[in-house]
């Protein structure tokens, strides 16, 4: 087993928190999240930025990714942090509309967007 295969177990309550044995929705695109499919933790207000007590929802990893792949952490505490802000935002209101069209469980790699990439270059 890889290093990342590792990263995902069921029964490893640290990467993606503990599971409820009950069906979870996820807020963002509104789909069932099954036991099999991969998942994860988001903060409302992120970390960093005061968030650590704060609320937090379960998404699908491929809702989670696609967050941070398109706003600063910045960005998602001063204006995003509610689920249902982060809706009406038109990016990713295009990729919700898209992510509902695919199973439960479907999973793919998310790519920061040109205008991220660029911004952590400049560093």
């Amino acid at each position: 087993m890889g290093r990342r295969a590792g990263r995902w177990r069921d029964d490893d309550p640290t990467t993606h928190g503990p599971r409820s044995p009950d069906p979870v929705t996820c807020p963002l695109c509104e789909r069932t999240i099954p036991s099999r499919a991969r998942s994860s933790l988001h903060h409302l207000t992120p970390k960093l930025k005061g968030g650590t007590h704060k609320g937090t929802v379960r998404l699908h990893q491929i809702c989670h990714s696609a967050i941070h792949a398109r706003f600063s952490e910045a960005e998602i505490a001063r204006r995003l942090a509610d689920v249902d802000a982060l809706r009406q935002d038109p990016e990713i209101g295009r990729f919700v509309e898209w992510v509902r069209t695919k199973p439960d469980d479907f999973h793919a790699a998310t790519r920061m967007t040109r205008d991220r990439r660029g911004a952590k270059r400049d560093r």
